[in-house]
Order: C-alpha cells, then sequence, then structure tokens
C-alpha cells in the first residue's frame, strides 16, 4: 500500500519489485551497480520509499531488459 507524506505518494521496495515484476535482490543489485539511481526518500525505519515516477522508470527498464533477453 502506497504511503502518502505531504501529498507525494511513495511506494516501498515490496510494492516496486511487485509492479515492476522484479525480485528484491534484483531491484537491490540495479541500486547497487547504479543501473537504477539511489533514492533520496526513507521512512522513520531506514526504508526506501520511490516515487511514482522512480517507479515508472524502474518498470521501464524491467521492460527494457525484458526486450533485450527476448523475453517480450
Amino acid at each position: 500500500m502506497p504511503v502518502v507524506v505531504n501529498d507525494q505518494t511513495y511506494y516501498r521496495t515490496a510494492e516496486v519489485c511487485r509492479i515492476a515484476g522484479i525480485s528484491r535482490s534484483t531491484l537491490f543489485r540495479w541500486l547497487r551497480e547504479g543501473i537504477v539511481c539511489d533514492i533520496a526518500y526513507r521512512d522513520w525505519r531506514g526504508w526506501r520509499l520511490f516515487t511514482t515516477e522512480q517507479v515508472e522508470n524502474i518498470r521501464l527498464k524491467t521492460n527494457y531488459v525484458a526486450a533485450m533477453d527476448g523475453r517480450t
């Protein structure tokens, strides 16, 4: 379930992975390797919060990688 902070909607890691159709380990690897830009927002626990734009960019990246692998 998305989180709304100061009228901005954020998504947690699990939600981003579900939307993009990737595993957590793939997302964290992409963040570590700089394939996807790391986020600047974290909740009170230190968990990453992704904006709608960031989620869309990750989803597009997933589609690009799938197309390059011939999965689409």
